[in-house]
């Protein structure tokens, strides 16, 4: 959920959709995103990079699945046969599991509405994936995969 976060959620005090929207187009050559169960499309159609509903990459001949989460999770695998790693949030809760000796699920949380008090957001280097808190710049979770 990059820019809304439903009628369920309060919206924190300070929350400024507009000014997020500006700092997003401002890193749009680094950002990756899928979207959300939140995602209004009229809202994406204010984003300078798009969005995909779920994708499959090879990084460094890793394989890596990016989906929100509600449909795709540690509970529901696309593929128990292949060697991969699940990346999602929907939960808003930054956890790791590992399912099967093939198969990891991390949802790496929240930085706008995070339910587990880490404003997490993950960064993959070589085979290392890690979790970070934003505001207190803590590693919170870090994998090999």
């Amino acid at each position: 959920d990059i820019l809304y976060h439903g009628p369920r959620n309060k919206i924190p005090e300070g929350h400024n959709p507009m000014e997020i929207i500006e700092i997003l187009n401002n890193l749009k050559d680094k950002i990756i995103a899928v979207k959300g169960n939140c995602e209004a499309k009229i809202d994406l159609e204010l984003l300078d990079f798009e969005i995909a509903e779920k994708l499959w990459m090879n990084i460094d001949d890793k394989n890596i699945f990016l989906t929100h989460g509600d449909e795709y999770n540690k509970d529901m695998i696309p593929c128990k046969r292949r060697r991969y790693t699940i990346l999602h949030g929907h939960t808003h809760i930054n956890r790791f599991i590992e399912v099967n000796n093939k198969v990891k699920v991390f949802n790496v949380g929240s930085l706008s509405l995070p339910k587990d008090n880490h404003y997490s957001y993950a960064i993959m280097e070589n085979e290392t994936l890690t979790s970070y808190d934003l505001i207190n710049k803590d590693k919170i979770i870090e994998i090999n995969i």
